[in-house]
């Protein structure tokens, strides 16, 4: 029975920092106001995440892995390789099109660029880039493993690639055509194929 209330007032913490951080990307998740809004003593969330670095953590995890929760694509060997890649980049897009995507960059833009940098929100946003990086790293070690991905500094084509989705995400936030979406997709497959060894 303590296992269950332990899991309880882990998933009431995860939830509520999760919500502090859609809020606000630069959110510092105090051990205070996290452990107010999910209801649980500072003891409870100490218990489960001895510091705000691994509270965050497991924060940013637990948000990857639910917009990337379709990871089983990448394993799917009876679908081409390039098109497994720039199905799981489509994942990482998926949830922001339109005015959520406009929202989420202004989110990003108050939270990182507006103000003056401080070590506090340089801190959130390379722990929000290495979670993001850390999945593509995933996806790309899969398809290295399978001699599918050109030699190269796997960190490096994780990097690559997530600048090509920040940019995509950007251009979904602007005011664009309906054909955005072709374009899209053109250049996520140029992309990938900069990558991915092609089969002949």
């Amino acid at each position: 029975m303590a296992e269950k209330a332990e899991l309880d007032s882990r998933a009431k913490v995860l939830i509520a920092a999760c919500e502090m951080i859609g809020e606000d990307p630069a959110s510092t998740l105090s051990v205070r106001a996290v452990a107010s809004r999910a209801g649980v003593s500072m003891g409870s969330l100490r218990h489960h995440f001895p510091t705000q670095r691994a509270l965050r953590d497991a924060v940013l995890r637990t948000i990857y892995d639910v917009a990337t929760s379709g990871d089983d694509v990448i394993y799917d060997r009876s679908v081409p390789a390039r098109d497994r890649l720039v199905q799981c980049l489509r994942q990482v897009l998926a949830p922001t099109a339109g005015d959520e995507a406009r929202k989420g960059w202004i989110k990003i833009f108050d939270a990182f660029i507006a103000p003056e940098p401080t070590e506090e929100t340089r801190s959130a946003y390379r722990a929000m880039v290495a979670e993001g990086t850390r999945r593509m790293e995933h996806w790309l070690t899969v398809l290295s493993d399978e001699g599918a991905l050109v030699d190269g500094d796997v960190t490096q084509q994780a990097s690559y690639l997530n600048a090509v989705v920040n940019g995509v995400s950007i251009e979904r936030a602007l005011p664009a055509d309906l054909s955005i979406l072709e374009s899209e997709n053109a250049v996520l497959y140029l992309a990938v194929d900069a990558l991915v060894k092609s089969v002949e």
